[in-house]
């Protein structure tokens, strides 16, 4: 595990939890959330006096609807979906961001298209995404846009984010795949892919986006994180430690503390993996205001929503939690 010197503590040495907090999430052995991974593998949440309980979800969205029916306190998804839920009047922020891309990718099966090479070339295909209204379908969407396609010149199923989306490809019930690494990174290493929309890098997501974009982030009811701030603080305080540490840490460091089962069989594929989406995530879990307004931006233009002032941006995220978190903890 480490020493207390690394900021780590063993179990004997660590706090009893006296917080509890239920987290929605989808894919969550991906790389998505390896952030909240290693803060519960390394004890920084126990360390923080908190106990986690996760609610998995095949999906962003179906992630979301448990928390809305009251099954999870918190949801650890796309920063989007703020803006879903600001729209239908709901107050909701986003207080930890975990990620500063949207660390998914799509690609076209190699069965289906040896020959494919654009994007056009998708028009009628059969794309799988984790779940509809979920970050791999809008991203996949934002791509379509992009080279002149609409969201209705494709079919979309639904297939998950789990390592069985690869047989849904091999099976030949989808033409193409929008999902997390390390599944994208194991089927292009394999050659059972090709990537033709890419955004795990920031270079990549800034020439789709126009910019940069918030990713993965830690949101619930705007009451919630004031009627519950000590859990709130202990939520960012762990994940914002598993921030700074993974900035230090070598390969080895990962895989001895990321359980096997995440590696999707091979571990140098899910090292290859972290390695290509290192910068991605985020580095303090902060929320930078100019990537939430580009954000929008690029959001309201595939949802058709109407304008929306600065200020009500603004409140859908709080820097409070995390400015506290990241004076406590350094690389």
């Amino acid at each position: 595990m480490g020493s207390l010197a690394s900021g780590v503590l063993s179990a004997a040495e660590a706090p009893r939890p006296h917080l509890r907090v239920s987290i929605a999430l989808a894919a969550r052995q991906s790389l998505y959330h390896l952030p909240l991974t290693l803060a519960e593998q390394l004890g920084f949440f126990r360390q923080a006096g908190l106990a986690v309980e996760w609610t998995s979800q095949e999906g962003g969205a179906k992630a979301l609807a448990s928390a809305l029916s009251g099954q999870a306190d918190v949801v650890a998804g796309a920063f989007e979906h703020l803006f879903g839920l600001q729209q239908k009047g709901m107050a909701y922020q986003g207080f930890v961001q975990m990620g500063r891309t949207p660390q998914v990718a799509l690609g076209v099966s190699t069965r289906k298209g040896a020959a494919m090479r654009s994007m056009m070339e998708l028009r009628g295909a059969r794309i799988g995404v984790s779940a509809m209204d979920s970050a791999t379908h809008w991203m996949t969407c934002q791509w379509l846009l992009q080279h002149g396609l609409l969201p209705e010149d494709v079919t979309f199923l639904e297939v998950g984010a789990s390592a069985n989306v690869a047989e849904a490809l091999r099976q030949g019930t989808i033409d193409a795949l929008c999902n997390p690494d390390p599944v994208m990174h194991a089927l292009e290493q394999k050659n059972e892919i090709r990537i033709l929309g890419d955004a795990r890098s920031r270079a990549a997501t800034r020439k789709v986006m126009t910019g940069d974009v918030p990713g993965a982030c830690l949101f619930a009811r705007t009451d919630y994180l004031e009627s519950q701030p000590e859990v709130a603080q202990a939520l960012s305080d762990g994940v914002i430690h598993a921030l700074k540490w993974m900035q230090t840490a070598g390969l080895t460091d990962i895989w001895k503390n990321v359980p096997a089962a995440h590696w999707l069989g091979d571990r140098a594929i899910y090292l290859g993996a972290f390695e290509k989406l290192r910068e991605s995530y985020a580095m303090d879990g902060l929320f930078d205001v100019q990537a939430v307004l580009n954000a929008w931006r690029a959001h309201a233009r595939l949802m058709g929503y109407g304008p929306m002032n600065r200020q009500a941006l603004i409140r859908l995220y709080t820097n409070h939690f995390a400015n506290k978190s990241k004076s406590r903890f350094v690389a």
